[in-house]
């Protein structure tokens, strides 16, 4: 099973439309993304795209949370 990673969004300044301040988002592994800057995360609209990783950081969620988001997907 693929681990899933997730982000809060802390600067949408640049993304209003596709962000939210202090939203929990899921992030996609993208190690080209990551030599550049870049976080890979499904956004509002259910897609993944990237996004500077300054607008980011980790959520560091308890297991009984990330289990929670996982079933839910």
């Amino acid at each position: 099973m693929k681990q899933s990673k997730f982000v809060i969004c802390i600067d949408n300044s640049d993304y209003p439309a596709s962000l939210e301040i202090r939203k929990i988002y899921e992030s996609v592994a993208d190690t080209d993304a990551a030599q550049m800057g870049q976080i890979r995360v499904i956004d509002e609209s259910g897609e993944d795209y990237l996004f500077p990783e300054s607008c980011f950081i980790d959520a560091n969620l308890s297991k009984e949370i990330l289990a929670a988001l996982v079933k839910a997907a």
